[in-house]
């Protein structure tokens, strides 16, 4: 079997990600004039569109400017209009340095929101920290929330290892005390091995970790009958489809699990293996609930894009309708300083049904479900 590329489908994600927004905002929400003859506030939001993370910033992104836009089209926060100013990085030292000199150029951003992959969500806790502490880093994609903390960061997604212990959970009836961890690539088995070898630690499993440089399907190919049955997927959607067209071939049965980074919908559409049950977690409600938050996601974005609702623009559509209402609740100017202090406040946020309470650790919920492949492809939720 040749060898799987994928470059086509992330040129064409690049080039999206990468479009005007005028291109995508209709007359209805253009940005609403200030009640107040106040100027536009900034809500800045840096996205990582580097090959390894355009899979999940795309979407991400485009849930966030959806939600952007409906605020605007609704008024925007007080009365005033919201600036939508997306940084984008390529994964680089140098272009996360760019981009923290941009906003530190940017005097009327109130706070960052939705910084997305994990990867550079994480470096900017740290980066922020030391350098913009008065800066509200509001909702991040951050996955391992246990290990990076700030008083300044406020995450409100489900932690990689609840996302791991709901998974595993699910699988207890065919007595898991094994799990096997593959990264996608190089760089995140040096990212996240600790992360995950401690989280095993912690659910009481032996986990057996797997890092390959070369073809994902021959390292999928190489597992013996000794390997584990349940594998963890750290890595893209693109990767875990390689990985899984070698896992095929296996006679033993094996389950992977991906965490909420995978896209199991466009996994349907990439020759991924239809024998092996693929499994990925997800932070946020399905995309066809019908909770009252999901219902107004899926009409916005069908307005407003030629989307497909997925739970990864979902994520960043809750990220910023977040970040509307603790700044919409401020009883005080939309000043920087005034908005890190409502979101240190922590207060308890119903987001049309789904429902953001902090904990003293700075989580703002574990709320996390699953979706699943099906043998004939199908996505069950």
């Amino acid at each position: 079997m040749p060898p799987f590329h994928h470059p086509g489908r992330r040129r064409a994600l690049h080039a999206l990600i990468s479009l005007p927004m005028a291109l995508a905002t209709p007359t209805w929400a253009q940005p609403a004039k200030s009640n107040s003859g106040s100027r536009p506030v900034t809500i800045s939001q840096i996205v990582d569109t580097s090959t390894s993370q355009i899979d999940v910033t795309k979407d991400f992104l485009v849930g966030s400017r959806a939600a952007w836009q409906e605020i605007n089209g609704r008024g925007g926060v007080q009365g005033v209009a919201v600036r939508h100013n997306v940084i984008e990085v390529n994964g680089s030292p140098a272009s996360l340095r760019s981009a923290m000199d941009t906003l530190k150029a940017e005097p009327h951003c109130i706070a960052l929101v939705g910084s997305a992959g994990d990867q550079t969500a994480t470096q900017l806790v740290s980066l922020l920290a030391r350098e913009m502490p008065d800066l509200p880093h509001v909702a991040p994609w951050l996955q391992n929330v246990e290990a990076v903390t700030s008083p300044s960061t406020f995450p409100i997604f489900a932690s990689r290892q609840e996302q791991i212990a709901h998974a595993i959970k699910s699988l207890s009836v065919i007595g898991i005390n094994q799990v096997g961890a593959v990264y996608g690539s190089a760089a995140e088995y040096a990212s996240y091995r600790n992360d995950l070898e401690q989280i095993a630690k912690s659910l009481k499993l032996s986990i057996v970790s797997y890092r390959t440089d070369g073809d994902l399907r021959d390292l999928a190919l190489s597992l013996t009958p000794e390997s584990p049955r349940v594998l963890l997927f750290v890595g893209g959607t693109p990767e875990m489809v390689r990985f899984s067209q070698g896992v095929e071939k296996q006679a033993a049965q094996r389950y992977l699990i991906a965490m909420s980074d995978v896209n199991l919908q466009s996994i349907q559409q990439m020759g991924a293996s239809r024998f092996t049950p693929m499994i990925a977690t997800q932070v946020v409600p399905m995309v066809n609930a019908s909770l009252p938050v999901v219902k107004a996601y899926r009409s916005t974005l069908g307005r407003l894009f030629d989307e497909p609702p997925t739970p990864l623009s979902l994520a960043g559509y809750i990220a910023a309708r977040y970040a509307h209402e603790v700044l919409q609740g401020m009883d005080a100017p939309l000043t920087r300083a005034n908005a890190l202090q409502a979101f240190a406040r922590r207060n308890a946020v119903d987001l049309g049904g789904f429902r953001i309470t902090p904990d003293s650790r700075g989580r703002g919920t574990a709320f996390v479900t699953q979706s699943m492949v099906a043998a004939d492809g199908r996505l069950v939720g």
